[in-house]
C-alpha cells in the first residue's frame, strides 16, 4: 500500500530507541525526511546515520531535553514546516500514591502533557496553512485503564488525552488529524526497567519476570517497535484522514475492555 508520504517531513521525538525509533524507521521507509530528537547524542547520531543510509532520506538531529524551554525551542526551530509530528517521552517512575509530592507531578506533567502540547501549538499552524498535517502522540494503555503503580503517568497522559480530544476536532477542518497511540508492553528499555523492578521485588530472574508479564497478555508476547512503527506510519498516511481524535490501543489485548 502506498501511504502517500514520499517527500513529507516529520519530527519524531525520543527517536533514538524504542517506540520512537520504530516510528522513525517506518516513516523513513516511506520516504519521509526526519527531524530526530533524543537526549543522548551518540545513540541519536548512530540511528540517524543508519536511517539515512538505509532509506536515502534527509535526517536532521537535535540532541536536547525537550522538557526544558531551551530544548523545546531548539527542536521547534529545527522542525518548522514539518508535515508530521510524533510526540513521545519516557514515562515517569512507578510507585505508590503516597510516594509522590507536587514536584513529582510537575515533572510528569512537563514530560508527558505540557511538552507535547507545546509542540502542537508551535507546529499545527503551518500544517493548517498547508491544508494537510498529521500528529501522533505516543501515550499509554493506562489512559484507558489505569495502572495502579503508574499514577504519575495515568494523570499526565490522561490530561494530554483530554487536550487532544478537543483540539483534534478544531484542526480537522484544515486537513490536519491528531490521534494517540496507546502502547501496552513492548520490547523496549521501558519494559526492561519495569521487569527489573518486578524481578527485584519478587526475587525472581529477569526472564521469569518477563514470562510472568507476557502470560498476562492475550497475545502471549511483548509487542515490537516495528509493528508499532507501522501503525504510526499508517496514521500519518493519506489513508487516515478520516481518523480524528482517536485513542488506538496496541497492547496485544491486555486491556480488558469491550469498547
Amino acid at each position: 500500500m502506498d501511504l502517500g508520504l514520499q517527500g513529507k517531513r516529520a519530527l519524531v521525538c525520543a527517536s533514538s530507541k524504542g517506540l520512537g525509533l520504530g516510528c522513525a524507521e517506518a516513516l523513513a521507509a516511506e520516504g519521509v525526511d526526519l527531524v530526530m530528537n533524543a537526549r543522548g547524542p551518540d545513540a541519536l547520531e548512530a540511528q540517524a546515520d543508519r536511517l539515512h543510509a538505509d532509506y536515502g532520506v534527509e535526517v536532521q538531529t537535535v540532541a536536547c531535553d525537550v522538557t526544558t524551554p531551551e530544548g523545546q525551542a531548539q527542536v521547534i526551530e529545527a522542525a518548522q514546516g514539518v508535515d508530521i509530528l510524533v510526540t513521545n517521552a519516557g514515562g515517569p517512575p512507578p510507585g505508590l500514591w503516597s510516594d509522590w509530592d507536587r514536584e513529582d507531578f510537575i515533572k510528569a506533567l512537563d514530560a508527558n502533557m505540557l511538552t507535547p502540547i507545546a509542540f502542537m501549538k508551535a507546529l499545527l499552524p503551518s500544517m493548517m496553512d498547508k491544508g494537510w498535517g498529521r500528529v501522533v502522540n505516543i501515550t499509554s494503555q493506562s489512559v484507558r485503564a489505569p495502572i495502579a503503580v503508574l499514577g504519575l503517568s495515568n494523570a499526565a497522559r490522561t490530561g494530554l488525552t483530554g487536550y487532544v480530544a478537543g483540539t483534534a476536532r478544531q484542526v480537522a477542518p484544515y486537513g490536519v488529524t491528531i490521534n494517540n497511540l496507546l502502547p501496552g508492553i513492548h520490547a523496549t528499555d521501558r519494559a526492561d526497567s519495569l521487569d527489573a523492578g518486578v524481578s527485584a521485588q519478587k526475587g525472581i530472574s529477569l526472564d521469569e519476570a518477563r514470562a510472568e508479564r507476557a502470560a498476562t497478555i492475550p497475545a502471549r508476547r511483548y509487542g515490537t517497535r516495528q509493528e508499532f512503527g507501522a501503525t504510526c506510519a499508517f496514521l500519518c498516511s493519506q489513508h487516515a484522514g478520516f481518523i480524528v481524535g482517536q485513542n488506538i490501543l496496541l497492547d496485544g489485548g491486555a486491556t480488558n475492555l469491550t469498547m
